[in-house]
C-alpha cells in the first residue's frame, strides 16, 4: 500500500511507464500516477476526457465553485487545440483517443512549481485504461517537501472521485450505444 499519496490503483509497469508529460518538468521532480479501468472502448472515453477543458468532475462543491459537471456529452464542447485551457493546465499535446497531455502555465507554476500531466488511454479487452501521470517539481526546502506531499494526497483524493465520475459517465454511454444498436 502506498502511504506517499503518490499512487492509486497503478500498477508497478504503468507507474515506470514514459508518458508525453515527463519532458514536460524540466527540472527535478516526482511522479504520481493513478489509474482506473472503464468499461467502455477509449473512443467513448475521450469525449469525456475532452470534456476536462470546461468541468473538473470531481468534488464540483470544491473544484467547481458548486456549480455541476455536466453528466452528458455537450456538443458545444470546443475540439482540442495546443495552449487551451485543461482544467488548471494549459494543453501541450494530444492525440484521440489516446492522450491529452498538459502543462501548469508560467504564472501558476511560480507560486506551485513546475507540473505536467497526461491522461493516457489504451484499450484493454473490451474496454479501457486510463492511466493519469502527474510530474510535479520536488522541493529542495522542507517547506517545498511539505508542500508537494500535501498536494499529492489532495491531488488524489480530488483525482480518485474525478477518474471514477470519468468511468461511470463512459460506461453509461457504452451502455446507452450496445442499447441503441441491439
Amino acid at each position: 500500500m502506498d502511504v506517499s499519496g503518490r499512487v492509486w490503483g497503478a500498477t508497478r509497469a504503468e507507474r515506470d511507464a514514459p508518458y508525453p508529460c515527463d519532458p514536460l518538468v524540466a527540472v527535478r521532480s516526482e511522479g504520481w500516477t493513478r489509474a482506473v479501468d472503464i468499461a467502455a472502448p477509449p473512443g467513448l472515453v475521450f469525449p469525456w476526457l475532452r470534456q476536462l477543458t470546461i468541468a473538473p468532475y470531481s468534488y464540483d462543491w470544491i473544484d467547481f465553485r458548486g456549480r455541476k459537471s455536466p453528466h452528458t456529452l455537450l456538443p458545444t464542447t470546443p475540439a482540442l487545440s495546443v495552449g487551451q485551457p485543461f482544467l488548471v493546465f494549459e494543453i501541450a499535446d494530444f492525440t484521440t483517443d489516446e492522450h491529452i497531455t498538459g502543462v501548469l502555465p508560467e504564472a501558476l507554476a511560480r507560486r506551485h512549481g513546475h507540473m505536467a500531466v497526461s491522461y493516457t488511454l489504451r484499450p484493454q479487452d473490451a474496454g479501457s485504461r486510463l492511466v493519469v501521470k502527474v510530474v510535479a517539481e520536488a522541493g529542495a526546502t522542507t517547506s517545498r517537501r511539505l508542500r508537494r506531499r500535501l498536494l499529492a494526497w489532495g491531488d488524489l483524493i480530488m483525482m480518485r472521485k474525478q477518474l471514477l465520475t470519468l468511468k461511470k459517465l463512459s460506461e453509461r454511454s457504452a451502455a446507452s450505444k450496445n442499447v441503441l444498436s441491439q
